[in-house]
């Protein structure tokens, strides 16, 4: 086991640089980094054939190792080249006709929404918000009075991009239970920061990426499906990885998620992956859990009492992402002011969240995301930053 509080000898040297930016562009550790070297050093000297070829055992150990982390199956994992296109898939995949209503909430990712009502527009489907508690996070009590025999899906993001809550997964997993709904969950800046268990959560589909809180590479992603829902999904498209041609006019989909997969995948990037999520299993996902939501308490405490500076995150249980801001100054303006100070952040805009900042009378937020290897003394000296500004 991983040290977690040793990690920062596997993270980049950095010391000229805070980053606060990390649910959006995590350090890669060194493991990772060197994984990636080794594939891509075999595909300069072999090509990349005899490259995939010497890379088998950890292209394998991807599907056992996120298993594991998912409480899953690997005949339910498959390799997607981002979040985007993982949630795609499934949900592109749903046989959703007109009269049929998904069910969703104003914390939804833009991407998805706007997949939504691209669809909705194709297929005639409805889509309802579901309303917000006092607390900000989606009302499972409301959810539940919304289902309707015409309700075939369930669709939330774990952690929204803007807000710092953390949805309650599970409790909206057992509704969907209860109804015999569809769940998809948008794990994209959950997985990672949070101990995931797709049995706990009880979603059929769970997508997310590599390159945030599971410091993999860019460029990465991942999808779960539950062995019982994958007959209910047809692949939006189809190459001879994801399907067999079994005749002039047949064909056989390939057993389990990977028919979600396509046969051209970024080699060294999907044995990263496998090694992030290696790496993040070392340490141990509830000792990263607990290590974040102190630090980002630490985060949110510090910048609550800083002149002009006001904290808008939001639900009953808060995540590492800290959203703020400060009075005469724009989010991006705050953003740019911190990066001449070598400090990285974030920003959420409006086109990314209007469901949600909207009604908040808000247009944008800076966004300070904190991660294991972040310290007690940045997040001092980030909050004086903030306060110099």
């Amino acid at each position: 086991m991983i040290d977690i509080d040793n990690v920062r000898a596997d993270t980049p040297a950095c010391e000229s640089v805070l980053h606060f930016d990390n649910a959006g562009a995590s350090l890669m550790p060194d493991p990772v980094w060197q994984a990636m070297q080794w594939v891509l050093k075999d595909e300069r000297a072999f090509g990349g054939y005899e490259a995939e070829r010497r890379a088998a055992d950890d292209l394998a150990a991807f599907y056992t190792e996120f298993a594991a982390l998912l409480n899953a199956d690997p005949t339910e994992i498959a390799y997607v080249e981002n979040a985007t296109r993982a949630w795609d898939m499934a949900f592109y995949g749903l046989d959703l006709k007109p009269g049929d209503r998904v069910i969703t909430h104003g914390s939804e990712y833009a991407s998805n929404y706007l997949a939504m009502l691209h669809q909705a527009r194709r297929r005639g489907f409805h889509i309802d918000v579901a309303p917000s508690d006092a607390s900000g996070q989606i009302d499972v009590a409301a959810l539940e009075d919304m289902i309707t025999p015409a309700t075939k899906l369930i669709a939330i993001t774990h952690v929204p991009t803007q807000g710092g809550l953390v949805n309650p997964a599970a409790a909206v997993g057992a509704v969907a239970r209860r109804h015999g709904v569809l769940y998809l969950l948008d794990a994209c800046q959950s997985v990672g920061q949070i101990d995931p268990d797709v049995q706990a959560i009880g979603c059929d589909i769970l997508s997310g990426t590599g390159r945030k809180y599971l410091r993999g590479p860019r460029g990465t992603g991942f999808l779960y499906v539950r062995q019982s829902v994958l007959d209910r999904i047809d692949p939006p498209f189809i190459d001879l990885h994801a399907a067999t041609w079994t005749g002039p006019d047949s064909y056989e989909l390939a057993p389990g998620a990977r028919r979600f997969e396509t046969w051209e995948s970024n080699i060294a990037g999907r044995v990263g992956l496998m090694t992030a999520v290696r790496y993040a299993q070392s340490i141990g996902l509830p000792a990263i859990e607990a290590r974040v939501a102190n630090l980002a308490t630490k985060l949110r405490d510090a910048l609550s009492v800083t002149d002009d500076v006001s904290v808008h995150d939001q639900g009953v249980t808060r995540c590492g992402l800290v959203t703020f801001r400060k009075d005469g100054l724009e989010a991006t303006d705050i953003a740019d002011r911190l990066r001449d100070r070598g400090i990285n952040i974030s920003v959420s805009t409006l086109p990314y969240a209007r469901l949600d900042l909207a009604p908040r009378g808000l247009h944008s937020l800076a966004r300070a995301s904190v991660h294991y290897f972040n310290t007690e003394d940045e997040i001092e000296r980030f909050a004086g930053a903030v306060a110099m500004l």
